[in-house]
């Protein structure tokens, strides 16, 4: 995918610090050692799962969004679940995240993938730009000093269950059951930050490139339903419609009737039918972004001149063509209904 938005000159990835995490990726490997057991992949798949749903109805759904709420234990719960993911501290991940709400596919994002797909995958992950926990971001939960203790040691809970897991079940559990679904967990959760602003379609018409896509809403517990979710971001689910899978959301539904979670909230059928992207509406976000695109491309024609950057240039005139279509056909309607109103009131 194109890049058409320069990162700022300290948006870079910390190679140093970075080498644990990359050097992470080398674990696997060792099953030529280790070798492989069904106890160690259940185990995988047990983990990638159970941290997903951390990550997706905690670290996401509650502590970014408060879509739902929860009891002060469960909201530990919650907590240590995600901080089990190794993917640093609660408050961290949620701060930052409002944030990305704040200033979805702008220069401001902190992981656009307008930025580029590797920053917006990992890149921001491992920069130490955004290495502090925006506390002036979740003022709502730097409050509880347990929630502030997990945040500032978040690498203590997953070396706990580490080494429980090497305890208890050896060396294979720990590289596959372990690291393997640890590993697996990042990209899965990540693809939503890269994959999500750029595969698969758009039913709402946002001020930025969400997409809902089905995998990978299957390989993420329902995260995947991303346009729904950046139209209407204070739901707990993020499956609008019954044949979109949503994980997490069946969980969050089922602890309710225990009483485990209360308050969750789903879009109203007025969120449902507005800025539907239909006829006669004008998808800004998608707009913004291909226009940036060809501003980028025009600029890299310009150096190979003539038929190119004609070609080039007509293709964004066309562009901006569609664009003003649209927009006279919105003035259109909005002219009849004014004229409606008038009518009324005479």
């Amino acid at each position: 995918m194109a890049m058409d938005m320069v990162r700022n000159a300290d948006e870079r990835v910390n190679w140093i610090a970075s080498i644990p995490f990359f050097a992470m990726h080398l674990v696997p490997f060792l099953i030529v050692f280790t070798g492989i057991t069904w106890g160690s992949v259940v185990l995988c798949a047990v983990l990638y799962v159970a941290r997903m749903f951390f990550i997706t109805a905690g670290y996401h759904r509650y502590f970014a969004h408060r879509s739902y709420k929860l009891g002060r234990g469960m909201q530990f719960v919650m907590a240590l679940g995600g901080s089990l993911a190794a993917q640093k501290g609660v408050l961290w991940w949620a701060g930052h995240h409002r944030d990305h709400h704040l200033y979805a596919d702008q220069p401001q994002d902190i992981h656009s993938p307008r930025k580029g797909f590797w920053w917006s995958h990992i890149g921001w992950f491992l920069s130490d730009k955004f290495k502090a926990t925006p506390e002036d971001r979740i003022k709502d939960f730097t409050m509880y000093p347990e929630l502030v203790w997990l945040d500032r040691y978040s690498l203590v809970p997953p070396t706990i269950l580490a080494l429980g897991i090497f305890l208890v079940g050896g060396p294979s559990a720990l590289v596959v059951g372990f690291f393997l679904s640890t590993i697996l967990l990042y990209h899965g959760v990540f693809t939503i930050n890269s994959l999500a602003h750029v595969f698969g379609n758009r039913r709402f018409a946002t001020t930025d490139t969400s997409r809902n896509n089905w995998l990978l809403a299957m390989i993420t517990l329902g995260e995947g339903w991303h346009n729904n979710h950046h139209h209407y971001r204070s739901s707990t689910n993020q499956g609008f419609y019954w044949w979109e899978f949503d994980v997490s959301f069946y969980v969050l539904k089922a602890l309710s009737v225990f009483g485990l979670v209360r308050g969750i909230r789903k879009p109203p059928i007025e969120a449902l039918m507005k800025k539907r992207i239909v006829k006669g509406v004008f998808d800004r976000g998608m707009f913004e972004a291909r226009f940036a695109k060809g501003i980028l491309a025009l600029e890299r024609a310009k150096a190979r001149g003539g038929v190119y950057y004609e070609k080039k240039l007509r293709k964004l005139e066309k562009l901006v063509a569609r664009a003003k279509a649209s927009a006279a056909e919105i003035s259109q309607y909005m002219r009849t209904v004014q004229g409606l109103r008038a009518g009324r009131i005479c």
